[in-house]
């Protein structure tokens, strides 16, 4: 199960246990749960035990106002849920699909499991900023021309504002 920090200072203690549980570096996995995350959750996994690194995987919980009701189309029941519950439940779903298509990845099944609150690329920012990991991989849809210029990709602007090692994994063409 996912643990949900919902203040800078909950990120903060998460960060500080996770740093401490590891030998090796952290490698850090912002999802969103598309295919795009999970062709980046594969090659994380894969990188983690080349480089006897642990992952932790990050979701924010946001349900912007362009897609509402993103999670309530993930979860297949029909019930009035809070959206951090349907957010958790979509990641437990996630995170074991991801195990089955690894082939039951250690690092996948070892990961720390994070979900955050509020704006994407601020919130992966400040868990990078508290977490110092070696590296982030996160997946990326390849958007080009005016599509890229008009909706903008969060991928693109945690490689510009990132402190650290970006990764990105497009689906296309990826076998883990």
């Amino acid at each position: 199960m996912a643990e949900l920090a919902t203040s800078s200072d909950e990120v903060r203690e998460y960060a500080v246990a996770a740093r401490q549980k590891t030998q090796g570096g952290i490698i850090l996995v912002p999802v969103d749960f598309s295919a795009h995350s999970e062709a980046a959750l594969l090659a994380a996994a894969g990188y983690a035990e080349a480089m006897s690194a642990s992952l932790v995987v990050l979701h924010v919980v946001h349900d912007p106002g362009e897609m509402p009701g993103y999670y309530s189309k993930l979860i297949k029941k029909k019930r009035v849920t809070r959206i951090q519950d349907m957010a958790a439940e979509a990641f437990d779903q996630f995170m074991e699909q991801g195990i089955d298509e690894s082939g039951g990845s250690v690092a996948l099944k070892e990961a720390g499991r994070l979900m955050v609150r509020g704006l994407p690329v601020t919130r992966i920012l400040e868990v990078v900023e508290h977490l110092e990991p070696m590296m982030v991989v996160m997946g990326s849809q390849g958007r080009t021309g005016l599509k890229h210029f008009v909706i903008g990709s969060k991928a693109t602007q945690i490689v510009q504002l990132c402190p650290v090692p970006v990764t990105i994994v497009k689906t296309q063409g990826f076998k883990g």
